[in-house]
């Protein structure tokens, strides 16, 4: 049967301060009124039936979360004791799933994209579903055009055709310096995709790619998902999960599966409006533009100004700027961040020094 999990446990540092632990970016109603997780919970319609869609995040935001999802069950919340990166996310569910269907076939999706239009969208990834169906040990990845040489993206560097629109994939670059992302883009979509972070696989394949290169993490999963069904659930999670190593899906499997005879490593291309919203300045292609390439996220005015962010969590704030070029405004009732719009990435750097300085208060 097929499945559908959501990877909603990032902490979202870069869009701080609007993002915080009590409201991760995710949670934030800031997508005409809704948040990303819900975005990416209604691209299940069509995909999926609704009991066999779940959801990976922090334990402590499970309230949160479901409160904001009608129709989704406690039991399709897979609660994470403490955060241990992207293997141990789609390793657990994935372990779960399979213990009650070990046919189970997984697509995973994250909580931090827009993407449309959203039939393409299921259309393409019913043909990744088909893929696996028919090549079950296909592991299959889904590819965006690069559009510049970004550097906070992984790239498939892409082989073979393979059935429909898929290709090969015979590398894996993580994050390259921005020479080798100018020549990735140099090379065209034919040869590089960036890794969009989505995935569909058989929940079996995966797990035995996981025993073959990280035993250790594979054991402990399947400690969790022998206790799944019984009283020692919660107990088994909370003893175990946190102790696991945590390491990304792309390090951990991707990259030695691309390698691996014994699997296959497939790219499906999906030609969509793809906007990872990681950052303050990918949040502004969200917002509408004013006459001066400024992004309006807030009540505002502005004089003399271009190119800049303006945002608020607070409808009624007014934000005003006068003669500013190229900035990232950012209000919040407790916290406004100033920041040049090419120092966005240094926003975690800050976030570390708010953590020194005043400990928990502003984080």
């Amino acid at each position: 049967m097929r499945y559908a999990m959501i990877l909603a446990g990032g902490s979202g540092v870069r869009l701080w301060p609007m993002s915080r632990a009590r409201q991760p970016k995710q949670l934030i109603p800031f997508i005409g009124g809704r948040s990303l997780l819900q975005v990416a919970a209604d691209r299940l319609e069509g995909l999926v039936v609704q009991d066999h869609r779940y959801i990976c995040a922090a334990e402590k935001q499970r309230a949160m979360i479901l409160e904001g999802l009608p129709g989704w069950s406690d039991d399709q919340f897979l609660g994470e004791p403490a955060g241990r990166d992207t293997l141990n996310a789609v390793g657990y569910s994935a372990a779960v799933i399979a213990q009650r269907d070990p046919d189970a076939v997984i697509a995973v999706f994250t909580a931090d994209h827009l993407i449309e239009p959203q039939d393409e969208f299921r259309r393409i990834v019913g043909e990744a579903f088909d893929l696996v169906e028919a090549n079950p040990t296909t592991l299959a990845t889904f590819g965006i055009a690069p559009v510049s040489a970004a550097t906070g993206y992984g790239y498939l560097q892409l082989g073979e055709p393979l059935s429909g629109a898929a290709r090969r994939v015979v590398r894996f670059q993580e994050k390259p310096d921005l020479e080798t992302a100018q020549n990735f883009l140099a090379a065209g979509p034919e040869r590089y995709l960036w890794n969009s972070g989505m995935f569909v696989w058989r929940a079996d394949t995966l797990l035995d790619c996981i025993r073959r290169y990280e035993p250790q993490i594979h054991a402990s999963l399947m400690e969790i998902a022998a206790a799944w069904d019984g009283p020692e659930r919660a107990a088994t999670v909370e003893r175990v999960y946190p102790t696991l190593k945590k390491i990304s899906i792309d390090y951990a499997v991707m990259e030695p599966a691309s390698r691996d005879t014994t699997v296959q490593v497939a790219a499906v291309p999906m030609p969509l409006k793809w906007l990872d919203v990681g950052s303050w300045p990918s949040f502004a292609e969200t917002c509408e533009q004013d006459e001066h390439a400024n992004a309006i996220g807030a009540k505002s005015i502005t004089l003399d100004a271009s190119g800049n962010l303006l945002a608020s969590s607070d409808p009624g704030h007014l934000l005003a700027m006068v003669g500013c070029e190229d900035l990232i405004v950012i209000h919040t009732p407790d916290a406004t961040m100033v920041c040049r719009k090419d120092r966005a990435e240094d926003i975690k750097k800050l976030h570390a020094l708010l953590g020194e300085r005043f400990g928990a208060e502003y984080l």
